[in-house]
């Protein structure tokens, strides 16, 4: 198991709906790439705006899958919020080098596959569960979000304690943090 020292500010692209964006009961009932559904609850973190923004995209686009109409016909109300938040300093399961990547089973490509596609959820969810039953505070991953920045990375903070880590300023609204649509 190789672990990575990590901490410090994080964004969480969030619902402005969500009554607490930083607590992973969504996740937990409906399963993420590092924890399958009913397992364990993990807030999904992004370490910068570029790799938030690709999560915004990405969580638009799978929202609206089959609407007539796109992200930008919606009120900016609906539009996602960006959360800032201090993650305290701790060693978390390493899926960002080369070496961590393999030592804790993935493909070298990580987050993709030798086929050049993303590499699924059924292959993360074990490594998650390892890293949870170990007793980490979570995987800091390379981002496997469409549009990440290439050094894109994510932390999948697993909320073991309610309220661990707490927002630093009010959510910022989607035109403040994103800019204007670029898809």
């Amino acid at each position: 198991m190789e672990l990575i020292e990590r901490g410090g500010e994080y964004v969480r692209v969030a619902d402005p709906g969500w009554p607490n964006p930083l607590e992973g009961s969504f996740s937990m009932r409906h399963g993420g790439r590092w924890n399958a559904p009913g397992t364990f609850p993990v807030a999904y973190l992004n370490r910068d705006v570029g790799t938030a923004r690709a999560n915004a995209r990405r969580m638009l686009t799978e929202k609206l899958q089959g609407q007539p109409f796109g992200a930008e016909d919606l009120d900016p109300s609906e539009l996602p919020v960006l959360v800032t938040v201090d993650v305290p300093t701790r060693d978390h399961l390493d899926v960002v080098t080369p070496k961590g990547i393999v030592e804790n089973g993935l493909p070298a490509t990580y987050p993709t596959g030798l086929d050049g596609a993303c590499v699924p959820w059924d292959l993360c969810q074990p490594v998650g569960q390892m890293a949870w039953d170990r007793g980490l505070p979570g995987i800091a991953c390379r981002s496997a979000a469409e549009h990440a920045p290439p050094d894109g990375e994510e932390l999948a903070w697993f909320d073991r304690q309610p309220g661990a880590i707490q927002s630093r300023l009010a959510p910022a609204n989607f035109e403040a943090w994103y800019g204007p649509f670029d898809w």
